[in-house]
């Protein structure tokens, strides 16, 4: 719901971090492996109660995954011949994807064992996403196939909703934030994700329909 408004306010900063990072050393596609080692000790050191080090990682990991991509807009337009635009961004969604699964179990498995939370509100969130991650995987590509993909500078046709990536950052570090309130949260979440999940299978049926 978010995305589209938080990518404009974050545009101009993340677009002068890249330029800062543009050197031989560092790539767009490192940095989206450094974002996915970064949530994933993010997703462990929440399994193991150690929240606010779960916090601090889960953020590093999120600006990485932030500055992959203007740097590699960056990068096609210094050499626009040079290509890897396709894999770099097969690469992120992969990576975004385990981190959003691990984030989940990782809450999961320190809430339950420091504060007795259960289970089943997270397991709804992670078939939330994966309904959620089916129907926008699946819209991209049909899209992508029959000329009418959603081009707003990003390596696949997104379909707006109520839980997008802005909203599933500010999620997770709120359970980060607040431990012993996560299972709530998360079974509030797991329906905001499934209301989002409906509407993208509606909105794209149609629109590959029409």
């Amino acid at each position: 719901m978010f995305d589209a408004r938080a990518r404009r306010a974050l545009q101009a900063p993340l677009d002068r971090a890249a330029a800062a990072l543009d050197r031989p050393g560092i790539t767009p596609d490192r940095l989206t492996v450094l974002g996915l080692v970064l949530g994933v000790a993010s997703a462990v050191t929440a399994g193991l109660a150690l929240w606010w080090v779960a916090l601090v990682l889960w953020l590093l990991s999120r600006l990485a995954d932030g500055l992959d991509g203007p740097l590699a807009r960056r990068r096609r337009r210094a050499h626009p011949a040079a290509g890897g635009g396709e894999a770099g961004g097969f690469l992120d969604i992969c990576a975004d994807f385990v981190v959003y699964g691990a984030g989940v179990v990782g809450v999961a498995v320190g809430a339950a064992g420091a504060h007795g939370a259960p289970w089943w509100p997270f397991l709804l969130v992670l078939l939330a996403y994966y309904v959620n991650g089916t129907a926008f995987l699946a819209f991209s590509s049909i899209a992508e196939r029959t000329g009418r993909q959603i081009d707003d500078g990003r390596s696949l046709s997104f379909l707006g909703g109520l839980a997008e990536g802005t909203e599933t950052i500010l999620v997770h570090s709120l359970w980060l934030l607040l431990p012993g309130s996560a299972w709530q949260v998360a079974l509030v979440w797991a329906g905001v994700v499934a209301v989002t999940a409906v509407h993208r299978v509606l909105v794209g049926y149609r629109a590959l329909r029409a």
